[in-house]
């Protein structure tokens, strides 16, 4: 049983406390049954799940409701500690409809939302570029006004939900100004005509991943979400809420590291002694308990500064992202060490954990941009 401890600091109220508990015990009873071996499906099935549950209401805001932050930074733990499959079903809901929950017309959210949080359609993220990943401002898929609407004309790549989403997000240059400030965000559901799958992205932990082609995909102008222009602030501040809940799923990562490395180091015994009373091992147990109290901590302060009224926290969020993806992989990493040769065999959790946490120190703001916008936010430029 993971530590739960940290659920009575005074970040968090006792809504937060139920939740963390109702969501254990449900995924303790329903995640363990969900078929991995078809990625697409395992997906789909955890969309439903999840949305049968009434988890995927806290995936976005409707109406006069806000998202919380540390809501969504718990779920992402829980889910993460269980099955990284689920909490990637979970984040891509939130995040494919944040743009539409947080800046969306009352239209497009009554059109999307309900689905979305019932688990009955799949959203996704359509940010970055073959050649503009890290660098947003420099994204060059067009979106041309043609007097009827908008002619969406590009590719997207490493889009999370690629090939199995319902709806798309979509941020495109519309050309108000250069750079930045001339980007646009748009609805685009799955089946427009122009938009095709180019390529599916395989990768070390199975996750459904592909390059979109848009060939002159034609959206009407209510597709448009906010103002046009508007793009590049919309997609930050989007990020800005859920790169805390990046950092939280690196926790879950780590808490279940921590768990598993545990449970091996007594129950291992070598020359007549369990392996927990080696000081060797005991050094690397208080080092991984060290790192995981230190990034919930980063984690939850981000969440709890966001769900105060904080208009941005970009840096309290890149610092949580920043550590607890670093440090969970140290964790991941100690732990393998502690299983030994098992730890590097398929099959077994850590070994999967050791897959799962790679990718987050490089999606939504890689390591080295979070430092320097910790650098930024520092020296005040």
């Amino acid at each position: 049983m993971s530590d739960r401890s940290f659920l009575q600091w005074p970040f968090f109220e006792e809504r937060h406390r139920e939740l963390a508990e109702a969501l254990d015990l449900w995924a303790s009873r329903h995640l363990g049954s969900v078929d991995h071996r078809d990625t697409d499906a395992a997906c789909r099935t955890l969309v439903e799940m999840l949305g049968a549950g009434g988890w995927l209401q806290y995936s976005a805001a409707e109406g006069e409701e806000t998202l919380d932050v540390r809501s969504l930074c718990l779920i992402r733990e829980t889910l993460a500690r269980h099955d990284g499959l689920a909490d990637f079903a979970f984040a891509m809901q939130g995040l494919g409809t944040g743009a539409i929950s947080l800046f969306g017309s009352a239209d497009q959210q009554a059109e999307w939302l309900p689905r979305t949080r019932a688990g009955r359609a799949i959203s996704a993220f359509a940010l970055t570029e073959p050649q503009s990943g890290s660098d947003v401002a420099s994204s060059t898929m067009m979106a041309e006004n043609d007097g009827n609407g908008f002619v969406l004309d590009g590719r997207k790549t490493w889009i999370s939900n690629g090939g199995i989403a319902d709806v798309y997000t979509v941020f495109a240059r519309t050309g108000e100004a250069p750079g930045a400030k001339g980007l646009s965000a748009f609805v685009v559901p799955a089946d427009t005509p122009g938009l095709h799958v180019e390529e599916r992205l395989e990768v070390m932990a199975p996750h459904p991943l592909a390059t979109l082609h848009f060939d002159r995909v034609k959206v009407p102008g209510s597709a448009l979400i906010g103002e046009a222009g508007r793009g590049f602030a919309i997609a930050m501040s989007v990020l800005d809420v859920f790169r805390s809940t990046v950092a939280a799923a690196a926790l879950g990562f780590a808490r279940r590291a921590l768990d598993e490395a545990v449970a091996r180091v007594q129950a291992r015994h070598v020359q007549g002694a369990p392996l927990a009373d080696l000081q060797m091992v005991q050094g690397h147990i208080a080092d991984m308990a060290l790192d995981v109290d230190a990034s919930a901590l980063l984690v939850y302060r981000a969440a709890w500064a966001k769900d105060s009224g904080a208009p941005r926290v970009t840096r309290e969020a890149a610092m949580a992202k920043l550590f607890a993806t670093d440090h969970a992989q140290q964790v991941i990493d100690k732990a393998v060490q502690l299983f030994g040769g098992d730890g590097v065999r398929q099959g077994q959790i850590v070994e999967s954990l050791y897959r799962e946490i790679r990718a987050l120190r490089i999606y939504e703001g890689a390591s080295d941009v979070q430092r320097v916008v910790i650098a930024r936010q520092t020296l005040g430029a």
